[in-house]
Parts: C-alpha cells; structure tokens; sequence
C-alpha cells in the first residue's frame, strides 16, 4: 500500500468531516476512554465519530492531531494486517504531533485486534466501530483487555427520531393535543419504517430498507461467511420475521425452507442464524427458566429494526409491537432481559428491575380473550417470581387496574419508550 495514498485519504477527510452536518444523539464520551462501537450498517456509527470529531475540534483540538479512517472506502481495497502500521507512518511524516485515531469498520481488516491492542499500550486515544457483533464477543473482549469500552449503537430511539425532526418536547406536551397528535403521527412512521438514521428524511423509505438489507445480506452476512445458497438465507430471514415472538425451532426451520425447494440442514441453519447475529441484524432472547442449560432451539429472534422487519410481513402489526419493544429493552439491557416460559407465557421480564411486560396490540375490555390472557398471565408469574412491576404495552391504550391485589398497568409503547429515554442514555 502506498503511503502517499494513505495520506490523500487522511487529508481529504480533514477537510470533508468538520462541514459534515449531524443530529446530534446523546452519547457521552469519556475523555480519558478508548471505544469500540458495533451495530448494524446505518445505525449511526460513523456519525457518532463525527459527532465526537466536532466536538473535539470545538474544544480546541487541531485538525492535524484527526486521524480518521473509513476501511470500507474502495481506495483502501487490497488493504491489509501488514499496512495498519502504515497509517501512523503517513501521519507522522505530515505531523509530529500524536494522533487521536478514528478507525471505521476496521473489522474489514484481520488480526484489527492486536493492532488495536498495541496502540492503547502506546497510550494512543482511539475510536473503532464495526459492523460484527463478534466484536463484543468474550475473545475480542479478552484480546482487548480493559483497554476499551465496548458499546452497541442501535438506531434512533423515538425519542431521537423526534429531535432529529428538530421537534423538542416541552414542559406538558402530551397535554397539547397539537404536540400529542403530531407525536403519534411520528410514531406511526417510526413502528413502520424503525429509525436508521438516514432513512429519516427518505421520502421511498421501504425501497431504502430494501436496498439496505439486500446490502447487508449480501455484504455482511453472505460475502463475509462464503454462503452458496443466497436463496436458502434470504427464505430463513422471512421465515424468522414470521415467527417474531415463538421460540425458534431449528429443525422446524430447516423443514420450512426445504419445502420451498431448498435444501437446508439443521446445522446449517444454525449457522446462517448465527451470522446473522454477527451482522447485527437480528438478536436473540433467552428464556429464564432455561438460561443456564440453554438449548438452541429454545432462543426467541428479533430484528434489529421495526423497518427491516416489516419487509416481510404483510399484516404484522402485532409482530412489530413486539420487535419495537424487544429493541428497547435489548438498547437499555443488553443481554439481562429474557422472557419467560414454564407453564406460563409472558413475553418479557427483567430482573433488575423486577419487571414483567406483556406486550398486546389492543387489550379490549375486561370480557375479552386477549384481556383474560395477558393479565393472568402476569398474575400467574407473580406469584413465582417476585415481580410486583407489571405493565401491559399496547399501540395506543392506557389505564391501571388491580387484579388479586396486584397492580396491572396497561401502557402506550410510544409513551412508555419516551419515558424510557428519559432515564439512560441512549
């Protein structure tokens, strides 16, 4: 690789990302840390190095000390472990100065770990992102040390999908029936079409999302992992956005896609979930009652964005309620929320909190099926685990009650996730 390549692309980032425009989301940054950052492609990785980029320039830091890198400009195509060292020489031959590092999808280049690893022992400050979730994985974590933080970015949360709009919720907004209404109105856009940021202010948004999972299929799942049978992967994906909510059954999948004519093996779905999982686009939930004697087949799948989800579904409205819950949860709790199945069906509960959720489209009154059935469900579960939190979400009903002494709250998703946003940062 030749070095004064390097240093055009090093230039012509410089001058490029102090004019680039961004919303900014709030995500704070430790000075004294160093990141890496996985999550889907969209989600906003690079533009939260940007964001930290113009923050630094604004407090006085010199264009020369940014050193940012994207792996997957095609300038960089042949890039590989031998010239990462290579990058430090083009930079010292324009400065003396010490670089801060902005390294984007470096996971594109292998052995990424160690030279990460080396820079932090040389007390550089350093930002990665990918878009793999085995960069978070216990052997990257290990390599790493205590040198990073490890964080997910997810899309926006409605709460920044609303000030991305630059719509700020003042004071009593949900008193203002002007407010109120506008917010649902973005809501209904945002349980449709999710929150990839760049999709905000698409006008074709479910020919977007199209192209950007065909993008992710192909690039991040299909090309990465040398997969032949692209028909047998994209019939899978539509299998699992149909069964959002059920445990997975491998073997049931493995039978559903070889009746469309393709022959798929147990293994091998297993593996295609697996890399699936890798490229962010799907996450897996854990049963509680089973979370340390797990099985494969017991895991529930949920997409990592309302908009690529309903892709596949034709009348899924009660599939994306779920999903839009399950992120949220997955944005706040990582890994430390499950659901619950023993005798006992609740779609979701999180023991930091003792919180059990049920999630419904429409609950109905207190004669209908779907009421008798999310609030016992609740019931039951209390009365095993020592839960007094139970909330019922719906797409636009409110109320409380009490059953048996306990408290039920029914709850609109939208209400409940800018609530949410208001507690952590997202």
């Amino acid at each position: 690789m030749d070095i004064s390549k390097i240093q055009q692309i090093i230039v012509t980032n410089r001058n490029q990302i102090p004019s680039i425009e961004i919303v900014e989301r709030s995500f704070d940054f430790d000075e004294n840390v160093n990141y890496v950052l996985t999550g889907v492609r969209q989600a906003g990785k690079s533009y939260l190095m940007f964001q930290r980029i113009q923050s630094l320039l604004r407090a006085g830091t010199p264009i020369e000390q940014i050193l940012y890198i994207n792996f997957d400009d095609e300038r960089l195509l042949g890039f590989a472990t031998e010239d990462l060292d290579l990058i430090l020489q083009a930079h010292y031959q324009m400065s003396e100065v010490k670089p801060i590092l902005f390294f984007d999808e470096l996971q594109n280049i292998e052995g990424w770990e160690k030279f990460a690893r080396r820079l932090a022992n040389e007390k550089y400050r350093i930002f990665i992102t990918g878009s793999n979730a085995k960069m978070l994985s216990a052997e990257f974590v290990t390599i790493l040390g205590g040198r990073y933080m490890m964080m997910s970015v997810f899309p926006y949360s409605f709460n920044e999908y609303i000030c991305a709009g630059n719509f700020k919720l003042e004071g009593n907004w949900q008193y203002d029936i002007n407010c109120l209404n506008h917010v649902k109105r973005l809501f209904s856009e945002y349980f449709h079409f999710g929150g990839f940021p760049e999709s905000r202010n698409v006008q074709q948004k479910r020919s977007w999302l199209s192209s950007l999972f065909k993008k992710m299929l192909l690039g991040d799942v299909i090309a990465r992992n040398g997969i032949k049978n692209s028909n047998s992967l994209l019939f899978l994906s539509k299998k699992l956005a149909e069964s959002v909510g059920q445990p997975v059954s491998y073997t049931r999948m493995s039978n559903l896609v070889s009746s469309l004519g393709e022959k798929a093996q147990t293994n091998t779905m297993i593996d295609y979930v697996r890399y699936m999982e890798d490229a962010c686009i799907l996450f897996s939930v854990r049963n509680i009652t089973r979370q340390f004697a797990e099985k494969e087949g017991n895991k529930k799948y949920y997409y990592c964005d309302n908009g690529i989800l309903e892709l596949f579904l034709l009348d899924g409205n009660t599939s994306l309620l779920e999903n839009i819950v399950a992120v949220e949860l997955k944005r706040y709790y990582g890994d430390d929320f499950y659901f619950y199945n023993d005798n006992v069906e609740v779609d979701f509960v999180i023991p930091e909190r003792e919180l059990a959720i049920q999630v419904s489209y429409s609950l109905g009154d207190e004669m209908s099926e779907t009421y008798e059935r999310e609030t016992q469900a609740l019931i039951k579960l209390s009365k095993r685990l020592p839960y007094n939190n139970l909330l019922i979400l719906t797409y636009d009903e409110e109320k409380t009650f009490s059953i048996n002494g306990k408290e039920i709250e029914v709850k609109p998703v939208w209400k409940w996730m800018l609530q949410n946003s208001r507690r952590r940062n997202v």
